[in-house]
């Protein structure tokens, strides 16, 4: 018994049956209820296969919770980032010669305290790195000046400046300091080696000051035979700066030996 039949069975007693009374069935029937089905059937196909593609992309591609990203490309791989206009704002690709990134600001941050190590833009290049090393065998070559408030060599290792083929040359207008605090300062050269002050002196402070290989005057009346028992010399100078040594004698020789000063 349907339940339009039910109502009108316990309303029988109390309303009058009206008159040509037509029953509607409720529900979906037909070849809509058919329809029904049909889009319910191609919907869960839909979704089975959307599920096998993503399980067959995420297989492909290595997208796992504990494996890093891996992209692969038989050409360039290339990144590119657009702003809200779509306009192109950075680009990196990586080939098979080169790595190149076009952006205004590159920077290379460390990972503990985010402090940039390095940083390009159109102006200049920056290292915030505590350490600048070069392994190359021919070192660091730069085209203009470079500035740097401290050059320090690396620990038992000695440190080297030189010009192969041109001049080495250090400017400070407050001054030029070479300290070795542990060892000896050596200054050598093929022609001439000067020391010049303009407005101040020249100072040497020492325990013992030596001029080795200074040339040795002679007399003229004394015998060759007693230079070679002569232990002390006078240092003497000639009129130019030059500087010579004589046979010490109870008085000065300086004048005596002074020919080698016609000689320079």
């Amino acid at each position: 018994m349907t339940r339009e039949q039910y109502i009108l069975a316990t309303q029988q007693n109390n309303l009058p049956r009206a008159e040509n009374a037509q029953l509607y069935p409720v529900g979906i029937y037909g070849w809509r209820k058919r329809c029904l089905y049909f889009f319910v059937l191609v919907l869960l196909v839909t979704m089975i296969v959307n599920l096998a593609m993503t399980v067959w992309i995420l297989k492909v591609m290595n997208f796992t919770v504990d494996s890093p990203l891996v992209l692969q490309s038989d050409r360039n791989v290339t990144v590119n980032a657009r702003n809200h206009m779509g306009q192109l704002t950075g680009q990196l690709t990586v080939g098979a010669d080169a790595v190149e990134a076009q952006c205004k600001r590159f920077e290379v941050r460390a990972s503990e305290d985010g402090r940039v190590l390095f940083s390009a833009d159109e102006d200049e290049i920056t290292i915030g790195a505590e350490k600048l090393k070069v392994t190359g065998t021919e070192g660091a070559v730069f085209g203009h000046s470079v500035e740097t408030p401290h050059i320090r060599a690396e620990p038992s290792q000695d440190l080297r400046l030189e010009s192969p083929t041109r001049s080495l040359i250090m400017e400070a207008p407050r001054g030029v300091q070479v300290h070795a605090a542990a060892g000896d300062f050596k200054a050598t050269c093929r022609k001439e080696l000067h020391l010049q002050s303009t407005e101040g002196e020249i100072f040497l402070n020492a325990d013992t000051i030596r001029l080795g290989s200074l040339p040795t005057g002679s007399f003229s009346s004394s015998p060759s035979s007693s230079h070679a028992r002569q232990t002390v010399y006078e240092l003497c100078v000639c009129p130019n700066g030059k500087l010579y040594l004589s046979p010490a004698g109870v008085g000065s020789t300086c004048q005596s030996s002074s020919n080698i000063c016609l000689w320079s």
